[in-house]
């Protein structure tokens, strides 16, 4: 019977990994619905290059800023803009032990208490991840949407938050 460990060790690792970014990605959306900019920042190696369509092209830090100022906003004691975000559908290749690439779809859901009115959109992550003193980070970050629809929440909606 031939020696198959190394490949069966290989195959392993490539799996672990493979888990290790599926945690990151839903870390990253978690700390997005959380309205938490540091641990939307640990998601990124510093300086990540992100370029998320209509929020622009950021390093980590200036999209952590930018994350901040929108998500921390208040109205009436509470989170001014509620967001939904999940993420489905991973595509995620490992190239080596310390790279690997990945692709996820959006499905986001805000309510905007500022402006009255709730979103619904979808969109397409393409995503660079790379090993960092053992963890796992997103190195770049293309979000590309693809449609949404945005209406009046009307005088007889009511938001509970929280």
């Amino acid at each position: 019977m031939p020696d198959t460990t190394p490949d069966l060790a290989a195959r392993i690792a490539r799996l672990e990994a493979v888990a290790a970014v599926t945690a990151l990605k839903h870390r990253y959306f978690r700390a997005c619905d959380a309205k938490d900019p540091d641990g939307f920042l640990g998601c990124f190696v510093p300086g990540a290059e992100l370029d998320y369509g209509s929020l622009g092209k950021h390093d980590a830090e200036g999209m952590a800023a930018l994350f901040a100022s929108i998500a921390l906003r208040q109205v009436d004691g509470g989170p001014a803009v509620l967001d939904m975000h999940h993420g489905v559908h991973p595509d995620i290749t490992v190239h080596d032990d310390t790279t690997a690439e990945g692709r996820w779809t959006l499905k986001f859901r805000q309510v905007n208490l500022l402006t009255g009115t709730e979103s619904v959109a979808t969109g397409e992550y393409a995503d660079e991840y790379r090993l960092v003193e053992g963890q796992w980070k997103i190195a770049r970050s293309t979000f590309t949407q693809l449609w949404s629809i945005t209406r009046p929440l009307g005088p007889d909606v009511r938001v509970k938050n929280g």
